[in-house]
């Protein structure tokens, strides 16, 4: 392409938790979706990593904000200029006697509205994308992972993010059924902190508790191997004094037992609607899992025993998303009639 060095091209998974850029099908930039925000001039102080240090850390004059809520823009300010501090911790290594032109390609919920949709085109576009592509996470995953989408077959995702799980039937380079539920890791860490006060009484912060779902997080009681107790410390509910407790893999499995049920539950239900011959597809090529919940322990055979057809856990699942969304931008043109 003519005056290729002029324009920018850059594929973002904006997710809840995290949001992942890829340039050149490298990852320049993997950071949490998190900005703090100086309350007095409304300017964002810091971005990502050094955001997220910062939450349920700050005075009165500092406020950390998580600009996306169930996978979609909550608050839109925050939301541009986390997406604007991104683009500039990525340029700054680079000297440019100008700026270039920006094509960005950004997945979105396969369930988001038109407002929705738009909020997310918006704040790309007053961050300085010039050419914004929008393309849903379950296409991006399936794409990032290595499915054929455009195959007559039928091949099912399910991509468990932070706000969201997204599970759809793939067909022929288009989405055949599709569910975006609003249950995925913000309410399994929500959930880990409810039952550490009520069966311990001690009160933890999203950050612990996040922490906890990554070093001992499962989905069933019975594992193979066990990860070692997670050690946490804090005040008792009752008495403010500091407690330690030590937190098993089981004890994490009982307290979202109740969300995975309702993703099984979505899971089904897709599969109810499925068409018979993407059905016989689906259940020869088993059932792909992405995203940062796939990583929990022993999810595979949860559903396995619950659904009877076999679930698959992606090569780095965490990333599946972006490097969909990467393909994507490198062929706009083949990929022009899935994008939005």
């Amino acid at each position: 392409m003519a005056f290729s060095f002029l324009t920018q091209q850059l594929a973002m998974d904006l997710g809840t938790a995290n949001t992942v850029i890829m340039m050149d099908d490298k990852i320049v930039l993997d950071e949490p979706s998190i900005v703090a925000i100086d309350k007095n001039t409304g300017k964002p102080i810091a971005f990502g990593q050094k955001a997220r240090m910062m939450h349920g850390k700050t005075h009165s004059n500092i406020q950390t904000v998580r600009p996306l809520k169930d996978g979609v823009i909550a608050d839109f300010n925050a939301a541009e200029q986390m997406i604007r501090g991104f683009l500039k911790m990525i340029n700054h290594k680079r000297t440019m006697f100008f700026t270039p032109s920006l094509k960005l390609v950004v997945c979105i919920p396969s369930g988001s509205t038109e407002v929705e949709i738009r909020a997310v085109r918006d704040s790309a576009e007053h961050a300085g994308g010039r050419d914004v592509y929008l393309i849903y996470e379950p296409m991006a995953a399936a794409i990032g992972i290595g499915i054929d989408v455009e195959a007559p077959t039928g091949n099912m995702v399910v991509d468990i993010g932070g706000g969201t799980t997204e599970i759809a039937v793939i067909s022929l380079g288009g989405i055949v059924i599709n569910e975006s539920i609003r249950v995925a890791g913000d309410v399994f860490t929500s959930e880990i902190q409810q039952y550490m006060r009520q069966q311990h009484s001690i009160k933890i912060g999203e950050l612990t508790a996040e922490e906890i779902k990554i070093k001992v997080g499962a989905a069933i009681s019975e594992l193979e191997e066990y990860p070692d107790p997670y050690i946490v410390k804090g005040p008792n509910q009752m008495t403010a004094h500091p407690v330690e407790v030590s937190v098993t893999s089981h004890e994490i499995a009982h307290s979202i037992d109740k969300s995975l049920m309702k993703i099984e539950s979505a899971i089904i239900q897709v599969l109810e609607q499925t068409p018979p011959e993407l059905y016989a597809d689906i259940v020869q090529n088993g059932i792909y899992l992405t995203g940062g919940g796939a990583l929990l322990r022993g999810l595979d055979k949860r559903l396995y025993d619950k659904i009877n057809i076999p679930f698959h856990v992606s090569e780095d699942p965490l990333r599946a998303v972006a490097r969909g969304t990467s393909i994507a931008l490198k062929n706009t043109d083949k990929f022009q009639f899935l994008m939005r």
